[in-house]
């Protein structure tokens, strides 16, 4: 039984740490790749949404990898000891375009660290906001949720699918393979095992296959958006995972057009929604 020692981990409230970074076109390449791009990102055009995501990413040291890929608790992050985590929700405004070759800062803060009781067990969630600057223009304010969680009960019944919202307006079928996932993992700097290591992933974590990563799936969300409606801006981008998306079978991104934006989400193969979102489109 793990003991959540809450007060210590609230220390981490307020907590900063900020990085510079070359928004490279090497990095704008490699996703442009990695999602089937025809056109080649160029130094100078306006970065893709949300290709931030491949800036900033910590780069802890071989010796400082835990079992499970992820960096060891503590540093930035407050050292839960609750052994499973994955980033499970965040939002986006996107206040003005990067572009590729800006030199940008990113600025993270501690925003909360909450404990709370679940189904399965303690969680811990942990809220980061960023904001990145190129130069003193703010282009991206971001909250990101990350959940700590005990390792499920094998003996437990699988979470109940989630019907999508809608019937979706628009819709296109993607194939999560392995070279997919590494080649995100890759970009990322993801060491987290569970998106590469079949064994690590089906007998230590419990999942059925490799997991999609979160943010790629958010991602393909968005292309969805560019590709069905060209020309549009995303003002404000909101997601959230609600079931692990496992690779080699194929599933939907769809979405439909309402009153206050976009309804967005992703299905598997056997129709259970697995990330819901929502794009407030600009103008």
């Amino acid at each position: 039984m793990t003991t959540i020692d809450i007060d210590h981990l609230k220390q981490w409230e307020g907590k900063q740490e900020s990085r510079e970074e070359l928004i490279s076109v090497a990095a704008a390449r490699g996703m442009a790749a990695t999602l089937d791009w025809e056109c080649v990102p160029e130094a100078g055009d306006e970065l893709a949404e949300p290709w931030h995501w491949l800036y900033f990413f910590g780069t802890a040291r071989r010796s400082e990898i835990g079992h499970d890929g992820h960096p060891r608790r503590g540093g930035f992050f407050p050292p839960v000891t609750l052994p499973r985590r994955m980033w499970a929700s965040g939002d986006v405004e996107f206040c003005l375009p990067l572009h590729v070759g800006d030199q940008a800062r990113k600025v993270s803060t501690i925003q909360s660290v909450k404990h709370k009781q679940g189904g399965t067990g303690d969680l811990v969630f942990v809220t980061v906001g960023h904001e990145i600057f190129v130069d003193d223009r703010l282009c991206i304010r971001e909250n990101q949720n990350i959940v700590y969680r005990e390792d499920p009960d094998p003996n437990a019944p699988p979470p109940k699918p989630m019907a999508p919202p809608a019937e979706p307006e628009f819709s296109r079928e993607v194939i999560a393979d392995p070279v997919l996932l590494f080649r995100y993992s890759a970009l990322t700097f993801n060491s987290h095992r569970i998106h590469y290591d079949r064994d690590y992933a089906m007998n230590e974590e419990g999942y059925s296959g490799l997991v999609v990563h979160g943010p790629l799936s958010a991602s393909f969300l968005l292309e969805l958006v560019r590709a069905e409606l060209p020309g549009v801006e995303v003002k404000n981008y909101d997601f959230r995972a609600v079931r692990p998306l496992i690779d080699g079978k194929p599933f939907q991104i769809q979405g439909c057009r309402g009153d206050e934006g976009l309804t967005l989400w992703v299905v598997d193969h056997e129709g259970a929604m697995t990330m819901q979102a929502k794009a407030i489109l600009k103008g």
